[in-house]
């Protein structure tokens, strides 16, 4: 069974759209996928990356895409109220229903339709409010402080193995960046000969045309 990671912030649209393909990509396979929630601001910071929102036309791009993503993949997808948003007290919700800095299915899940279904503010108090309600038992007694604790550790842990964005599937130490990274894991998983034949690194290793 391949063990699968997957980093997460509720504020990337495409985020969502990979958690709701993801099952059907990887369907047939022996996994187990666990999500991991991250926070995206400080992995584009780190590279001086200001995402696609910091860029208006691409902004533009980005909702029109998403939306229409969602409508393809029959997920759904409405932009929230505003956008970008603050994911702190999502992340730190989610985290506060873990132990280990991982989050199951449901929770991620419940989450995810919060912000991406509806249209809605993602950060309204009494969403946030009936939210809660419904991760209900899974959140640990006293766990605020350690939700904040396991952020930090997972945005830390993530920026080490070089994860640069969301959603990130890391497996056998390879990632996968986003939606549509989702067909080239599926095919290094089935086994395909590209990756044994070396083009793995060998597309890596070109040269920067920025250097000098």
């Amino acid at each position: 069974m391949k063990q699968i990671t997957c980093y997460i912030d509720f504020v990337s649209p495409y985020a969502w759209l990979a958690f709701e393909q993801a099952p059907r990509v990887l369907e047939g396979l022996s996994y187990q996928l666990r999500y991991k929630p991250v926070l995206l601001g400080a992995l584009l910071k780190q590279h001086a990356n200001p995402g696609p929102a910091g860029i208006p036309p691409k902004r533009e791009w980005t909702y029109r895409h998403v939306t229409w993503l969602g409508h393809a993949q029959g997920c759904g997808l409405q932009m929230p109220a505003r956008h970008p948003f603050s994911p702190l007290p999502l992340l730190r919700l989610a985290l506060a229903c873990s132990d280990d800095g991982h989050v199951n299915r449901f929770t991620a899940d419940a989450i995810f339709r919060h912000v991406w279904l509806g249209g809605q503010d993602a950060n309204d108090p009494a969403r946030l409010s009936a939210l809660q309600e419904l991760l209900g038992e899974q959140i640990r007694p006293d766990s605020q402080e350690q939700a904040k604790a396991l952020l930090r550790a997972n945005t830390d842990e993530a920026q080490a193995r070089g994860v640069f964005g969301v959603p990130m599937f890391e497996v056998d130490g390879k990632l996968f960046w986003g939606l549509d990274g989702l067909p080239m894991m599926r095919a290094y998983l089935d086994g395909d000969g590209w990756f044994a034949d070396g083009e793995w690194d060998r597309a890596a290793s070109c040269a920067s045309g920025l250097d000098g």
